[in-house]
């Protein structure tokens, strides 16, 4: 994913301009922990009081379609912020809990009228179609009467989310006020795109005195009594439905939740914290999926990216692929519904490319940025076929993969085509104008492909991993054009993906440094920095075994493997940087690939030291949630890693990231051909005794398993089993 987006009138004009895709800083996510909420293409980041943008520069705020409706919303009692005393996102997501008392309030120079303590605030927030609903309810614990002021401070600035990210813009729409009521205020924003977006706020009970962006209510309370407050932004483009109120709202939103995550496969360990990082993961993606026209697809994270990149969806359907079927076959129709069919310089799309990102905001509808549908990724393209062939080997879904196959035609085209100009043979990526992103693999910083000795690598770019992923995707499609009568279609792409396996043996493989190089430079020389991107080829299966292993020992050396994860670049490169984007620091996703990789290749105590690491380094988050990176520092005794200041989160390959790690150490293949589920020398890490897999289905086959680690042996006992699925367990 590409940090951010600047204009070229934008950049900054000083000794060492900023990269045209970058995320300025003022603060840290971490600083103060923030609360995220999503439901459909709305999203919410708040702080642990439930409110947001009491401070300037960070990424709080109510957001929909990338454009941020409300910018503050802050709840004061007699004019300052209550003591906090709990902040929790619920275990499904569903809604933000936050418990508050009062501090103590003086009339005054010394008396004290409102000691602190007395008064019970709770707040419950939570999305719903189209609007963000709160209850406020207060209660009197004191043995007198109380009566107290409540403000609430509101503001929408509209802002566009690159702008929340930091690009500068030389003129906006226009901001003003409207539908102010006894009950209700609001503003409207006029944009650039012609596009009329509004916010409004609507109290229950009407406040006492309500302004612009300010709503006073007060609030007399006998002792024990109760009430409540309730408000409900509602934010739309152009017309909208009515929004239901706080309960059927609130109903709606746990049955939604239920419906989501009915049916999937469940998994419980013998370890506490693993189920607990493994059900906020279940919750994330839960929350992270959208429902499209195609499906169900998973949106990126939140704050950045919670909108579709390509890339990303598909990474996090091959993940729970063996648990949820229904991600994966989402991601390829919608994919194949947005496949690029002309050639566009602006957006970098080609007939046949995949998109990488969509966005719908006013900066990408007036073309200030190039994102509205953008297709500047090399990998997006193969990964689809990938996960297309991976998807057929799962669920034997037959007329999902014809109606789909010229999609999948038309990928592959690009991949021998527009992705290899040059006709070498290997699959390359430049971009076509100065506003598109420079790198296009899934290190898309503009300093992360370079040579040994610092210099960046000019294009056309060959990485690493592209070509693992083109070599699996004519393996896969091959498959695929067999099954549907393709007999001459099949060979031939066998054999296009073993001539590609022999040249990259002979150009990546550097024998030196025991791994395959980054890349391949546009005079076909290789960037020989060791990288993370290697594993990838494991993943991918293009590796030989021999060569597989010596990468696997690389990765896991000191200069890569830091207790927490593989880095993605060496302690020994020139660019090493621990706090880097991708020059140093450390990705669950990618270390999950990493981890598949070696159990690919029966490296099963790699893979287990993988997964150990990254679920360790899980339970020092809050919520027991992993982010999208962290920063690649040595690991210290007594302390978790480093927080990276601006990764997203929930993110959702990042979730997905446990799920492919578990199955990578259990060798788990599921085989829809052969009914059969086979577990190929299964191990389990030293942080888990025994797992539960309930519902686990095959075809029409459903299983309930316990698998139990003796040792280093493990031993799969079936407990339930429908069907005719076979169990095959080999060492």
């Amino acid at each position: 994913m590409n940090p951010a987006s600047r204009p070229a009138e934008d950049r900054f004009e000083r000794e060492e301009h900023l990269p045209e895709h970058y995320i300025t800083a003022q603060a840290s996510l971490v600083e103060r922990p923030l609360r995220a909420l999503k439901q459909e293409n709305a999203f919410a980041v708040l702080d642990a009081y439930g409110d947001m943008g009491t401070e300037p520069g960070r990424a709080e705020g109510l957001f929909y379609n990338d454009t941020r409706y409300l910018s503050k919303f802050e709840m004061r009692l007699e004019g300052r912020r209550p003591l906090l005393l709990g902040s929790a996102i619920d275990d499904d997501n569903a809604a933000l809990t936050v418990d508050l008392t009062n501090p103590d309030s003086q009339a005054g120079d010394v008396h004290v009228h409102l000691p602190r303590d007395i008064i019970y605030i709770v707040r419950t927030k939570f999305l719903w179609s189209g609007a963000c609903y709160e209850r406020i309810g207060f209660r009197n614990f004191d043995t007198q009467k109380r009566r107290f002021r409540i403000d609430f401070l509101f503001d929408a600035d509209f802002r566009d989310l690159f702008e929340v990210r930091g690009a500068g813009r030389p003129r906006r729409g226009h901001v003003s006020t409207a539908e102010t009521g006894t009950d209700r205020t609001g503003f409207r924003y006029d944009g650039l795109d012609g596009v009329a977006r509004r916010s409004r706020l609507v109290f229950e009970p009407p406040p006492g005195r309500l302004e612009p962006n300010r709503a006073s209510f007060v609030i007399t309370l006998e002792p024990r009594q109760r009430t409540s407050i309730l408000v409900r932004t509602e934010f739309e483009e152009g017309s909208r439905k009515a929004a239901p109120n706080f309960l059927t709202a609130f109903r709606d939103v746990r049955r939604q939740i239920r419906a989501t995550t009915a049916g999937i496969a469940t998994i419980e360990s013998s370890n506490a914290l693993f189920n607990e990082v493994i059900c906020r993961s279940t919750s994330d993606l839960s929350m992270l999926l959208t429902n499209t026209e195609d499906g169900p697809y998973p949106y990126a994270g939140i704050p950045w990216y919670s909108t579709v990149f390509g890339r990303d969806g598909i990474i996090t359907a091959m993940m729970k692929l063996w648990i949820e079927p229904k991600i994966a076959a989402g991601v390829l129709k919608y994919l194949a519904q947005t496949q690029a069919t002309e050639f566009d310089p602006a957006a970098d799309a080609e007939p046949g490319k995949i998109l990488h990102e969509r966005r719908l905001g006013e900066m990408a509808r007036t073309g200030e940025v190039p994102f509205r549908r953008y297709y500047g990724t090399v990998d997006a393209t193969p990964l689809f076929v990938m996960l297309a062939g991976m998807y057929f080997e799962r669920t034997g879904d037959k007329a999902l993969l014809q109606a789909i196959w010229p999609n999948i035609q038309a990928a592959l085209e690009w991949c021998d085509r527009f992705g290899d100009r040059d006709g070498d043979g290997f699959l390359e990526y430049f971009r076509e104008t100065e506003e598109g992103l420079a790198n296009q693999g899934w290190k898309d910083s503009h300093d992360s492909v370079f040579h040994a000795d610092g210099s960046a690598a000019d294009g056309p770019i060959a990485l690493c991993e592209a070509q693992a992923y083109l070599f699996a995707a004519r393996r896969y499609a091959a498959t695929i054009a067999a099954a549907i009568g393709r007999a001459d279609e099949s060979e031939r792409l066998s054999e296009a993906a073993e001539a590609l396996r022999l040249r990259f043996e002979e150009q990546f493989w550097c024998e030196d440094l025991g791994i395959y190089a980054l890349a391949l430079d546009g005079a076909k020389r290789p960037c020989r920095v060791v990288t993370s991107n290697a594993g990838h080829a494991l993943f991918a299966g293009i590796a030989s075994p021999e060569r597989a292993a010596r990468v696997a020992d690389t990765l896991m050396t000191p200069d890569n493997f830091t207790g927490w994860g593989v880095r993605t670049l060496s302690r020994a490169e020139k660019r090493f940087n621990p706090m880097s984007y991708h020059n140093g620091s450390i990705w669950p996703h990618d270390n999950a690939l990493l981890g598949c990789g070696f159990g690919r290749y029966g490296l099963k105590a790699h893979a287990t030291r993988v997964f150990e690491a990254v679920f360790e380094a899980a339970i020092y988050q809050e919520e027991r949630r992993l982010p999208e990176l962290y920063c690649g520092f040595m690991r210290k005794r007594h302390r978790g890693p480093v927080a990276y200041p601006v990764a997203c989160s929930p993110q959702a390959w990042a979730a997905a990231s446990p799920f492919a790690l578990l199955r990578a150490c259990l060798g788990l293949e599921l085989r829809h051909a052969r009914d059969e589920i086979a577990f190929i020398n299964p191990t389990l890490p030293r942080f888990m005794d025994a797992i539960l897999i309930r519902r686990l289905r095959l075809g029409e086959s459903e299983v309930n398993l316990r698998l139990v680690r003796h040792g280093s042996d493990v031993t799969v006992n079936v407990l339930d089993r429908r069907g005719p699925a076979r169990i095959h367990v080999s060492q």
